[in-house]
């Protein structure tokens, strides 16, 4: 899995005050969790540009007061009106333990249900999948070449290798369906298949009658 730098500076205090003051600063406070004990930081809002308005995931390597750590943002919270950051939530990971992460999901090839005349849809982006951080990969690539129209991938049809997927067995992540078109095209079909044919024999006796 790629990884993002990010420099912070340990917080002095911690509290209402000091976290407004930080905001108007331009600064984001944060917090780092999961180790001995959890750490308080700021950085710039500028240095979140690249980590967070991005569909890619990360592992983030933060430097704080001189001090690494690796770790996966776990939460961040946005303003409801002007959608500034307002606090991000870091979990601090190590190589023998086990992380839970959302990892974007990505669909290749050319589904033969496509081919029929179908529509792919993508009902999942992203799988919660759980495993040690060197086998965490960028996205989970799910190949569709023999998904058939009216046909769907679940979960449980998908297996990559050293992960474990905790998104529920039943979803649904990628489906073929019948275009709208298409389906006019087979009702329009189905409606002439259905009208009664004339008989111009019994029509014509009745005419030299």
């Amino acid at each position: 899995m790629k990884s993002f730098k990010l420099e912070g500076a340990l917080r002095e205090e911690v509290g209402k005050k000091s976290t407004k003051k930080i905001r108007k600063e331009g600064k984001v406070p944060c917090v780092l969790y999961g180790g001995e004990k959890n750490i308080h930081f700021e950085s710039s809002v500028k240095n979140f540009r690249h980590l967070i308005y991005t569909p890619n995931v990360y592992l983030v390597d933060i430097k704080v007061n001189d001090k690494n750590h690796k770790a996966i943002m776990q939460d961040i919270q946005f303003h409801p009106v002007s959608d500034d950051i307002l606090h991000i939530d870091f979990l601090e990971i190590s190589e023998d333990k086990n992380v839970t992460i959302d990892i974007p999901v990505i669909l290749e090839g050319l589904a033969v249900g496509v081919k029929e005349g179908g529509n792919l849809y993508l009902l999942n982006r992203r799988l919660k999948i759980k495993g040690l951080a060197k086998d965490l990969p960028d996205t989970l690539n799910i190949n569709v070449e023999n998904l058939e129209l009216g046909k769907s991938i679940k979960v449980l049809d998908l297996k990559f290798d050293n992960l474990e997927i905790l998104t529920p067995k039943n979803s649904v992540v990628a489906s073929v369906k019948l275009t709208r078109v298409a389906k006019g095209m087979a009702a329009t079909e189905d409606e002439e298949a259905e009208e009664p044919t004339t008989d111009t024999t019994t029509t014509t006796e009745q005419e030299d009658k």
